[in-house]
Parts: C-alpha cells; structure tokens; sequence
C-alpha cells in the first residue's frame, strides 16, 4: 500500500513541475516576443501573478483527477440517506416456451405447514397460466448427489395481483426443495431449474402497506409477543432494501409501534420520494430485534390506495370484513342477508380456499354486490388480517362489523342497520364501537345442509350468550391496530357500548350438520388459538364440549347444543326475504343463476387452455 501511495505522489509531483515548466516556457516566449518591440515594457508583477494562477490551476486540476481516480477504482461508497436502487434479478420460470413466456419469474417460494406457496411476476402483456398449464418440481437439495427433479400438479393457481399469481404446492419431502415450472411440449426432464430459497413460514415478515401518515404497517411471524399487549418498540427497527444478504444496500429506521404480529415503522424518506416509488415493487421491508439478524421477508410495501380528497363523507356508512376458508356454500346468503339489513360493502379474505370461493364472489359482483376478494394466503392469521383490512377499508367505511361469514347479525325489533347504529351514538359522540352478544345454534335435529340455508334450517341454540363481536369505527382505533377475538382496541377518548340482546344480537351457526362442522377440525384462522387437532386447552369455550381432538362423528351430534328453541331471524327471513309466489328465498334464485354460470365459465376455460397450448 505505501508503494502504491508513494507512486501517485511521484505522478503528482511530476505533474506540478510540467505545469511550472510549461509557466516558465510560455513567458520566456513571451519575452522574447516583447523584445523585438522596443515600445513594450516587461511588468514582474503581471509576470508573477501570471504564474501563481497557472500553477495553482494546474494544481487543482491534478488533485481533482487523483481524488476522482481513488473514489472510481478504490474508495468505498456509503450510503447514508439518497439510495439509487438497482432492480433485483429474478430468475425465469423453467420450461420449453417462447421467449416472451420464459420472462414469468419466481418471486418467492414459502413453506406453510400444510402447502408450499410460490410467487410467479408476469409481464403485463402475458396471459396468466392456469394449473394445467404449470408443474409444482420438487428437487433434491444435497449438491454431493445427483439432482433428481419429481414433477406434481399443484393444488391449485390462484391471481394475487395483476401481473402476479400464487401455485400452492403440495409440500416437498424431507431433503427437496420446491420450485414451479411451465408444462414442456415433451416429457424432457433436462429442462434448467431455478431453485429460489425456501422460506420457512415460522419466521417471516409476510405483508406491509404504508399507511396515510407514511408510516409502514408490517406484518411479522416469529417474535412470539403476547396478545393484546403493547411490546418495547425501543427493542427492535425496521430495515428497507432488496439485497438483505449485503448491509450497504439497507436502510434501517426507528420502530413506532409492535403488538402481537404488527408492527408500524417510520418509513425512510427516500422510499416515499418519486424515484423510490418507481422501484417500490422491489424493495421489502423486515423487522429484526436489535442484537439479533434480520427476519427472513417477502413483504413489499403498497402503497394504500387514496381516497377522493373532496368527498365531504365516508362513501358507506356500514361495512363487513371477514376472513374464510372453505366457506363458499354460505356465503351467498351472508351477503345477500346482510345487503338487506343495511350492509354496503364487504371485504372478504380468502385464506387459501379450494371451494371456488372465487366464482362465487364474481356472481355475486355480477349481481351488484360491493365485495372484494382480497388473497391472504398466510395461516393463523386472523389478527393481522383484520387489521389489515381495518387500514384498507377506513376511508370508504363509517362503520366495519368483523364477523365471520357462520354469523348473521340479527335484529329482532325489525329495525335495520343505519337505524341502530343512529339510536346508539346520536347522544354521545364518543361512542365508537357497538358490541354485540353472540348466540351458538346446534345442529338443531339435521343431519345434511339445510336447502333454505342456515338462517331457516338452524333453529336451536346454547341457552347462555357467549363472548362479544364488534361493529367500530375504523377512524376512532388505536394505531397499534390490537385486535383479539373480533374487537380492537379504541384510542383514547372513545368509548364502547354493549347493545342490549332485544335490540341486536349475532346468531353464529357454530354447531353445523356434521359435514360442514368436521371442517372445522382442519385449520382455525385465528392466531392466539389452538387448532382442535392439537392438545391444548381441550377444555376451552372455543372447543366443542365432549369432542377432543379427532374428528369423530359423535352418535348424537345432530341432537346437540340444544337448549332453547329460537326462531325469531328464521321467521323474519320467511316474512320479509321469500318470493311471494314461489316462496323461494334470494340465495335460491342465485344458485340457479351460479349453475348456469358454471357451465358457461367451464366452456371459457377450455377454450383458453386450448390457446395457451398453442403457444407452448
């Protein structure tokens, strides 16, 4: 190194002497010249000052090129808070395709306990795949051996975003890694195969959106924080970037709030300037405990979608949001019942179903129904997605219910919605949730799905009402967006009543025909509860009494959870909601439509597979 230091000092040296030099010789000949003319008179003090300024140039010049030499071939650069982000690569899905096609690329591969999920990024001007165009390809990890590829059909292929799509995987064996990859023409198993790392879900930043005061929400598997309680945010940071594996290319920065699974971070302000945003599909963003590593992520931040800033109100005064699994037989007349009393808008979130819950989302659409299916394919994640949902749904809705799609919310002195929700906060302003006590329905003598649905067919329930559910304004929660068994926490100011069971009431049909409750034994959504399959707090309200942990069909079941005989929602939905003439309810009539649609929906699909396989 002090060879190299005393070899450009020499380089420099050399340059100030030529610079002198080449001084000296100018003004020599410029003396001579002046020489001839007899009339000239040589001033020292212009000669002087002449030649300081060419040597200090020359002098400056040659500094700047030495140090602009050191920064270019060997100084490091740090950034401290302008980052210029270079997009991330991304390695193209395998398979013999055109080239256009070979441009769809893996995003991320992610185990969950019971399927692997891996993240395809289209071009915009790419059709999106079906799963009989795709292959889940499971390949060995251990480079000492011969890498052996075993190739499966997936579960199914969902559309996560515009340009992007979700293959749920069955997961690899013991040793395996998962990859997905297109159909070739021919039963070629020489085909490259990109491996991406497999993300394990029990440690994971999974979702992030910015929030309107530009902090970042993030949503976090791993720290294991009790729920309902506030944790030190003094004890972790945020930390943005696209490369976690090289410290120089990340931004860290303070954390505001962290409880439960949410975290809220104060989001770094080259991220919200305009160059950043255009690169923000790039960039995640992970949560590390200070002294320990960064949690693995996939969580990008999205920007929250912005409200009509002159609209002087909220566009509905009553929405739902719901988190489901398999739940598409009901949810037809969830919506369609509570459309009646006074809903507007519902938010569903799919957590990975394979019931077509997505066909039935889309008749519904059809029909002019306000919903949305949001994917969330992360399990046991009840919490964050409510709250998640709560951010999403604050600038359009005045009041949100979170209630699952098995809850009706029933009315018994025939009011609707807007009246209740008046008669409750018209006297004190501060009033900004309502809860509302819940009544558990038992098979009530069935042994198959009720064909009036369950509103009609369920008509036995528990005598004693169980815990609450809420209907909040979403302005009035506090930003920490706690949130345990159907209710948040409020912030400070607001209020919360318990409406009386005469004026409002919810009838959860827990205690389904034994087909559909069995269900329940597969996976709970909720996080801060155990899964009826697992041994712990058997004996827990949210357990059915005398069931254990297998899914074993009781001789008695449909005589079950019943205590007292209650028809008051059956009744006002035969009054009020059947066809006079035909005495059908409206889920009917739209499950005749459905199967028409179906048919219509298959005979598209076909077609297009056909095309696709053109291409291929």
């Amino acid at each position: 190194m002090r060879l190299k230091e005393n070899k450009k000092k020499k380089k420099k040296k050399k340059k100030n002497r030529f610079c002198l030099l080449y001084s000296v010789t100018w003004f020599q000949s410029q003396m001579k010249d002046r020489r001839k003319r007899s009339d000239v008179v040589v001033s020292w003090s212009r000669f002087f000052w002449c030649t300081l300024v060419v040597v200090f140039t020359c002098v400056f010049i040659s500094g700047f090129t030495f140090s602009t030499f050191r920064i270019l071939f060997q100084g490091k650069i740090e950034p401290v808070l302008i980052l210029r982000w270079r997009a991330m690569p991304e390695k193209s899905i395998s398979g013999n395709s055109l080239d256009v096609l070979s441009s769809i690329s893996i995003r991320e591969v992610i185990i969950l306990p019971d399927q692997a999920l891996v993240f395809l990024n289209y071009p915009p001007s790419v059709q999106l795949f079906t799963e009989e165009d795709i292959d889940c390809i499971y390949s060995s990890v251990n480079i000492s051996t011969k890498r052996r590829l075993v190739k499966k059909s997936p579960i199914s292929v969902d559309r996560n975003e515009p340009n992007s799509q979700i293959v749920r995987c069955r997961l690899p064996p013991r040793g395996f890694s998962v990859t997905a990859g297109l159909k070739p023409k021919d039963d070629d198993d020489d085909i490259p195969v990109y491996l991406p790392t497999n993300n394990r879900w029990d440690s994971l930043a999974y979702e992030a959106l910015i929030d309107r005061d530009n902090t970042t929400i993030v949503f976090v598997k791993g720290f294991n924080l009790r729920p309902e309680r506030i944790s030190n945010a003094s004890k972790f940071e945020c930390v943005y970037g696209w490369d976690f594996k090289s410290p120089k290319f990340l931004l860290r920065s303070e954390v505001i709030s962290i409880a439960q699974e949410i975290v809220r971070c104060k989001t770094p302000l080259t991220l919200l300037s305009g160059s950043m945003r255009l690169n923000s599909s790039v960039i995640k963003v992970s949560v590390r405990m200070k002294g320990r590593g960064n949690i693995n992520t996939v969580a990008r931040p999205k920007p929250r979608i912005e409200p009509d800033p002159y609209s002087t109100r909220k566009a509905h005064e009553m929405c739902v949001c719901t988190m489901v699994r398999n739940q598409a037989w009901f949810l037809k007349e969830w919506v369609m019942y509570h459309s009646i009393i006074g809903v507007e808008r519902w938010f569903i979130y799919d957590n990975n179903s394979n019931d077509d819950l997505d066909l039935v989302v889309e008749s519904l659409r059809a029909q002019k129904y306000n919903i949305t299916r949001h994917v969330w394919p992360w399990v046991k994640t009840q919490e964050a997605g409510f709250a998640h949902c709560a951010v999403r749904a604050r600038d359009t809705c005045e009041w949100v219910g979170f209630i699952d799609v098995d809850e009706f919310i029933h009315l018994p002195t025939n009011l609707l919605l807007h009246d209740v929700l008046t008669n409750q906060t018209e006297h004190n302003g501060h009033v900004a949730e309502l809860r509302t006590s819940c009544h558990s329905f038992g098979p009530s003598g069935l042994k198959h799905v009720p064909s009036k649905g369950v509103t009609v067919g369920y008509t036995c329930r528990l005598a004693i009402a169980e815990r609450h559910k809420s209907i909040v304004k979403p302005e009035a929660l506090n930003s920490s967006l706690i949130n345990v068994v159907h209710h948040f926490h409020l912030k400070n100011g607001f209020d919360y009543v318990n409406v009386d069971r005469g004026v409002m009431v919810i009838n959860h049909y827990k205690y389904q025909v034994w087909e559909v409750f069995k269900d329940k034994f597969y996976r709970r959504v909720a996080t801060y509860v155990a899964d009826w399959q697992d041994d712990q707090n058997v004996g827990s309200k949210d357990r059915a009494p005398g069931l254990g942990t297998r899914a074993v069909e009781p001789p008695d079941w449909s005589d079950r959870f019943c205590e007292v005989i209650d028809t008051g929602l059956r009744d006002r939905v035969l009054q009020s909601f059947s066809d006079p003439f035909t005495h059908t309810l409206p889920w009917q009539k739209l499950e005749e439509l459905n199967n028409d649609n179906d048919s219509n929906n298959n005979q598209k699909k076909k077609s297009r597979r056909k095309i696709l396989r053109g291409l291929l």
